[in-house]
């Protein structure tokens, strides 16, 4: 005689955005699928980074788009909390663990012109654009590196969810903005999408934010059920790459604030016969104004989370012994001093 598991309510938590409803609600499709007895309540919460549309991110401190949420799941008001990965600071609060990496959307920054300019197709890239052309990003990470290779253009912050900074693309005077592709892929507001941007020459040179286009689930650190549960969404490679990935910011100390990139990618091993992959891992960490920078890269077989981070860990090591150090040093040190940071990572 069969037994049929017992049926289950999980509470969930995540940001109100429309953005953050809609991947937890993939998440969510996902585990009912895995886990048919299972009920899922969606709790939203307005957190403080979504409230507060004015003081720069970087004033803000760390745990802006997570720390309520996390408060609610430590007094067990909540199961698990669907997050964007990249907003995910790299050290959890006491008892707090990021459970799952689910498959991950495209990782890449894209470039979104203004209406004006998709109307009349002058400009295709950001090397199109002429020298005092306004891009609007609130991520000092993308400033920098672009500033590095665009030293004519004129960053402006622009904040808000998705649909808000696409408006203020077509009517504020900026000819172009900076957006994750995740974002606006999950929302199907693809066709906005004028460049990727990647790590290539043709794609602008830019590296993503750590864990952008992941979704991380974190549940309490002693609550083995929903870990069990988790389990049916998980996609280890992805899990590995973002491991490595906050393995190389936790190192350098830095949060989502900072001027660091990273790219990670699977690749086929060099050695002949070898059909395992590979991890490559490139990172960089910029000046604010981009006129500083220190790259590095490391390809590694991975096979377990501890891996991932350790390969992590040593690239960011030697990045701060070639200069990385002095470059965030140097921000933290002008923070510290009250010069405010013209634009913060979103």
């Amino acid at each position: 005689m069969s037994t049929q598991p017992k049926p289950v309510t999980l509470k969930v938590g995540t940001r109100r955005s429309a953005l953050a409803l809609r991947q937890t609600e993939v998440v969510i499709d996902a585990l009912k699928r895995a886990h048919p007895h299972v009920t899922f309540e969606v709790h939203s919460v307005s957190v403080m980074g979504d409230r507060d549309k004015t003081t720069p991110l970087p004033a803000l401190g760390k745990g802006l788009w997570t720390s309520e949420l996390e408060a609610q799941l430590v007094s067990r008001e909540l199961d698990v909390i669907v997050h964007s990965l990249k907003d995910m600071p790299t050290s959890l609060p006491p008892g707090c663990v990021l459970a799952c990496v689910t498959g991950r959307e495209d990782r890449r920054d894209v470039v979104v012109f203004s209406k004006q300019h998709e109307e009349n197709g002058r400009y295709k890239t950001l090397a199109d654009l002429p020298d005092g052309a306004v891009v609007g990003t609130s991520s000092v990470r993308r400033a920098a590196q672009l500033k590095r290779r665009y030293p004519g253009l004129v960053f402006r912050d622009v904040r808000g969810n998705i649909d808000t900074r696409l408006r203020k693309c077509d009517e504020e005077g900026y000819d172009a903005i900076i957006l994750a592709a995740a974002g606006l892929l999950r929302l199907d507001l693809g066709k906005r999408i004028s460049q990727y941007l990647d790590s290539s020459s043709e794609g602008g040179g830019l590296l993503h934010a750590v864990g952008q286009g992941a979704l991380g689930l974190e549940v309490r650190e002693d609550d083995d059920r929903m870990k069990e549960l988790l389990k049916a969404v998980e996609d280890t490679p992805t899990m590995m790459a973002c491991f490595a990935e906050r393995a190389v910011m936790r190192t350098l100390e830095g949060g989502c604030s900072v001027p660091i990139g990273v790219e990670t990618a699977w690749v086929e091993g060099e050695t002949v016969g070898d059909n395992k992959k590979k991890l490559r891992l490139r990172a960089v960490v910029v000046s604010l104004d981009g006129t500083q920078a220190v790259d590095g890269e490391a390809t590694e077989e991975i096979t377990s989370l501890a891996q991932a981070e350790s390969m992590g860990k040593e690239l960011a090591q030697k990045l701060a012994g070639m200069g990385a150090q002095q470059i965030l040093d140097d921000i933290n040190m002008g923070r510290a001093s009250g010069a405010a940071l013209k634009v913060g990572d979103a």
